[in-house]
């Protein structure tokens, strides 16, 4: 028996279409033997309807695998258009451009940026789509996801517009950093005006991150301010504002079917914006700063970042035994997939035949 089948492609509206184009079934022969009983009898009726029983078998088995593709189809329009993460952003998951077709894969370009759930732009420079070719080195891999730096610095766009990179520490591990006695020998005119009195520090991102894939790192640039507020008898009152320029580099993993990963500092940077408490010393409050970022800031952007963001993964997949690599400004998945049945969706019965 031959089967021939010839499947349509194509992207339209940001879904993907699949349609038959041709099927075809041919028997070259049929072999049905009767045993026992009268089989003797009706073993030449059976030979007699032979051509067709087989032509029977042949429209059968075209119109099954036609319901199949339909089938599939009709899965493929379930695919969302977006991903939620939280309350600010989605992830956009529309197809663009035409599907491309591989002797043994088929690749396909999602748009894959982050959205604002309170439909703020982006700017254009994150439209730019790019057809890429995903690569894995282990041929053996089912499945490879190429993610351009476009997409972590369109999140870190939506998140700083919509207005949440900013924080109020108020605590720290050790509180008495947040007293005026513990700056009087950094900077002596703020204890002399508020002699003993408590501080927070208002941090806020001047500009959204600006974050970089190299060959064997991902590094970002932080800029922010850090302005200092005393509270003076139950008056919050802002004496300095610093701008506070951090470079950190990182590396992520793979958590069920999302992205994660960790932080560390590399270095940073002090300049006074403005003051009314005198002029700073920088270099002597530089040890003051590195202790808030290490024990402040850097744990409560690691404690963010091991959450992981959704991978764009059909749902009722899961990733398996991934492997990631830095290449062209891109992160490289490359990694097997684990099927579980939720949809009770026979064709993909298929999909494991022909993995193995």
């Amino acid at each position: 028996m031959e089967v021939g089948l010839t499947l349509g492609l194509e992207n339209q509206g940001g879904m993907l279409k699949l349609t038959p184009k041709e099927c075809g079934c041919y028997v070259k022969s049929i072999s049905i033997s009767l045993n026992g009983g009268a089989s003797w009898f009706y073993q030449g009726f059976v030979d007699a309807f032979e051509d067709q029983i087989r032509s029977a078998v042949e429209n059968t088995i075209s119109k099954k695998i036609k319901e199949g593709t339909i089938k599939l189809d009709s899965l493929l329009q379930t695919l969302p258009r977006e991903v939620p993460i939280d309350s600010v952003a989605s992830l956009n998951v529309t197809f663009v451009n035409e599907p491309s077709l591989g002797n043994s894969s088929i690749g396909v370009e999602i748009n894959g940026l982050f959205t604002s759930k309170n439909n703020v732009s982006l700017p254009s420079h994150y439209r730019k789509s790019y057809q890429t070719s995903v690569f894995c080195k282990d041929r053996e891999k089912m499945l490879g996801i190429s993610l351009d730096e476009l997409v972590f610095n369109s999140g870190a766009s939506i998140y700083f517009d919509a207005g949440i990179m900013q924080w109020m520490v108020d605590k720290v591990p050790d509180q008495s950093l947040l007293n005026t006695a513990s700056w009087k020998f950094l900077i002596p005119q703020l204890y002399r005006k508020f002699p003993n009195d408590d501080m927070k520090l208002n941090i806020s991102f001047t500009s959204p991150p600006v974050i970089r894939i190299f060959p064997d790192k991902i590094d970002a640039t932080i800029c922010s301010d850090m302005t200092i507020d005393v509270l003076d008898a139950n008056e919050i009152v802002s004496v300095a504002c610093v701008s506070v320029v951090v470079r950190v580099s990182g590396s992520v993993d793979i958590l069920n079917n999302n992205l994660a990963g960790t932080i560390d500092v590399d270095d940073f940077s002090l300049s006074l914006k403005w003051s009314q408490v005198g002029k700073f010393h920088m270099s002597l409050i530089q040890s003051l700063m590195w202790t808030l970022i290490k024990t402040v800031a850097l744990p409560y952007a690691n404690t963010r970042l091991r959450k992981g963001f959704p991978l764009p993964i059909i749902s009722g997949f899961t990733l398996q035994s991934a492997s990631i690599t830095y290449v062209d400004s891109r992160i490289l998945i490359c990694s097997d997939v684990v099927f579980k049945d939720e949809y009770n969706f026979e064709p993909l019965g298929l999909y494991n035949y022909w993995r193995r």
